[in-house]
């Protein structure tokens, strides 16, 4: 391989490490799931608790929502945005430290929440909002 492939052959090896999360030059990992808001916020909980990972607290960030949860020596901050009325932007950042990220556990939290969200496959359950709940959360 001559030394103008080089850079060619690392971002081939990059692409395929995490499909279908985005990343910032900021440590934040991103994801649009096709689903309404509340339940992508409900499936990120249940992810978040799949993993170990306490809950701080939720609440509402202008038109979207935020989750902050806290593990061992990293604060954890999620928001969501409605793209529209079934397809909701979800973003991650783990923080370790003031100036070091984990993109590894940001990557985790979204690759668990749409595995929540997927329909339901052997051992995993999918999460659903009984009706008129959507309304009122958030």
């Amino acid at each position: 391989m001559t030394t103008g492939c080089s850079p060619l052959a690392i971002t081939a090896l990059g692409v395929g490490g995490s499909a279908g999360v985005n990343h910032a030059m900021n440590g934040a990992s991103y994801r649009t799931f096709t689903a309404p808001m509340p339940m992508v916020r409900v499936a990120a909980v249940q992810a978040l608790g799949r993993m170990g990972i306490h809950v701080d607290n939720t609440g509402k960030q202008n038109e979207g929502g935020l989750i902050k949860a806290s593990a061992t020596d990293r604060n954890i901050e999620i928001e969501l945005e409605a793209v529209s009325a079934n397809a909701t932007r979800m973003r991650s950042v783990t923080k370790r430290g003031i100036f070091s990220y984990d993109t590894a556990t940001s990557d985790e939290i979204l690759q668990q929440t749409e595995k929540l969200l997927k329909p339901q496959s052997a051992g995993t359950q999918r999460v659903s909002l009984p009706q008129g709940l959507a309304s009122v959360l958030w």
